[in-house]
């Protein structure tokens, strides 16, 4: 398949990637065209603004959670039908797993063999900027740099200098954007607001950013780099191929609202493949689960953010301790299943309390299951990513172990961890969860 693209990349984290990313895919898409939005890594934050700039799902690219040779397939899924697709990296370029290049921007790069714009923070610097491309340009030959975005340019003669540095150092300027906090994104603990909280505001903030790469950048420039990029061999990843469908009918309630805006597209799209029909709910206003509920997922988020809230709609955390059939958990689910999170009440499904710390708990985890529960079976592996800043005291219960750790809890009915694990890279997962749904008193 012929699609072209482009990656956006950078020395290291802070430099304006989701700033040139997102604007840009609202640039392109404010001229007419179709944007396919991807992210590299496991990030669920800025898919959110990418879906806001494109009107489409944004997607994960995610070597580690979902294997190297699912990366273009699940590319060519995500970006069929779409005249241009725009992939947002992670960290600087070749940041990967340890001491190796394994799931970096980089890395997805070359499986997809598509051109790389950097984008280069041009604050307290003018020449060395050239330095600095010069030497991601030329680091590993397999990659193609295709040219630079200056990002916090301060005035027509720092952008002067700069151009004149990377003009001499052949590296093509495709844009410099000037200093302005009127596009800053807020944050909080585990970065970015996402998108889902902010609701309106995120709206504008993401038309702000389209609007300021339409005027810094060479849109023309940035759509002939991505049309450079060369037909792409294989055959776009299918749900439909990797669960069996069974009868329609099992309801999935899938947990969302401000409180739990973390999961992947993929998973609902196996879910459906394998016969589920999926219904969201909002643990914060909702006081019950919607209709004919089979199976409950609750994905990640921020529940200590929101704790107060999620304590005070008794009914609804009566209705889900009280609830027979399967719940799959991650993060800030397993929070809302504990006994208490920040001394307040939540739903008590799981044995345990959670709490607040200043830890910053983050990597990717090679797993292996040691417990029977919903999902898991004793001796699997499952390569997931952990990001959090809570603890949860779970009595020493562990559903997984790894080198240095161990977590989660789980039964025949559930399954509940820190753990994030995209499911395209085990769609076994999604298949077993809408089986017990049909079933929920049978382990299968």
């Amino acid at each position: 398949m012929v699609i072209p693209r482009l990656v956006v990349a950078a020395p290291s984290s802070g430099s304006g990637k989701t700033t040139v990313a997102t604007g840009l895919m609202a640039a392109l898409r404010a001229r007419g065209l179709r944007v396919s939005p991807h992210k590299v890594g496991p990030d669920y934050i800025d898919p959110g603004y990418h879906a806001l700039a494109t009107g489409r799902p944004g997607r994960n690219l995610d070597p580690w959670l979902a294997g190297e040779e699912r990366v273009a397939p699940l590319f060519l899924h995500g970006a069929a039908g779409c005249d241009v697709a725009v992939v947002e990296g992670v960290m600087g370029l070749f940041d990967g797993k340890g001491e190796t290049d394994f799931a970096s921007t980089a890395h997805v790069a070359r499986l997809l063999d598509a051109p790389v714009v950097l984008v280069v923070d041009a604050a307290r610097q003018s020449r060395s900027v050239a330095a600095v491309a010069h030497g991601f340009a030329t680091f590993d030959p397999r990659v193609r740099v295709g040219g630079v975005v200056l990002n916090r340019v301060g005035s027509d003669r720092h952008e002067e200098l700069c151009r004149a540095a990377l003009d001499a150092a052949g590296v093509p300027v495709l844009g410099a954007i000037r200093r302005d906090d009127a596009v800053a994104t807020p944050s909080r603990h585990l970065g970015l607001i996402p998108a889902a909280e902010r609701e309106a505001e995120a709206v504008s903030a993401v038309a702000r950013l389209g609007e300021l790469v339409s005027r810094s950048c060479d849109l023309d420039a940035l759509v002939r780099l991505a049309a450079t990029a060369p037909a792409l061999p294989g055959t776009p990843w299918n749900p439909a191929a990797e669960v069996t469908a069974g009868p329609a009918g099992p309801v999935v309630a899938v947990a969302g609202g401000a409180a739990f805006t973390f999961g992947y597209t993929e998973h609902v799209e196996l879910l459906r493949a394998a016969g589920a029909e999926i219904a969201v709910f909002d643990p914060l206003h909702d006081e019950k689960l919607p209709a004919g509920t089979g199976a409950v997922i609750i994905g990640g988020g921020f529940p200590e953010v929101y704790a107060a809230e999620l304590a005070a709609n008794e009914p609804l955390r009566a209705r889900v301790a009280a609830f027979g059939g399967p719940i799959a958990a991650e993060c800030a689910g397993l929070l809302y299943l504990c006994e208490e999170l920040d001394g307040r009440r939540m739903c008590g499904r799981v044995p345990g309390k959670a709490r607040m710390t200043g830890k910053l708990t983050l990597g990717y985890r090679e797993a292996t299951a040691v417990s029977r529960s919903l999902l898991t079976r004793p001796g699997e592996r499952f390569r997931g990513h952990e990001f959090h800043r809570t603890a949860a005291d779970l009595g020493g219960w562990a559903l997984y172990r790894w080198e240095g750790g161990a977590d989660g809890y789980g039964d025949a009915l559930l399954t509940a961890s820190y753990l994030h694990l995209h499911w395209a890279g085990s769609p076994v997962l999604a298949q077993r969860l809408v089986s017990s749904s049909r079933s929920p008193s049978v382990l299968r």
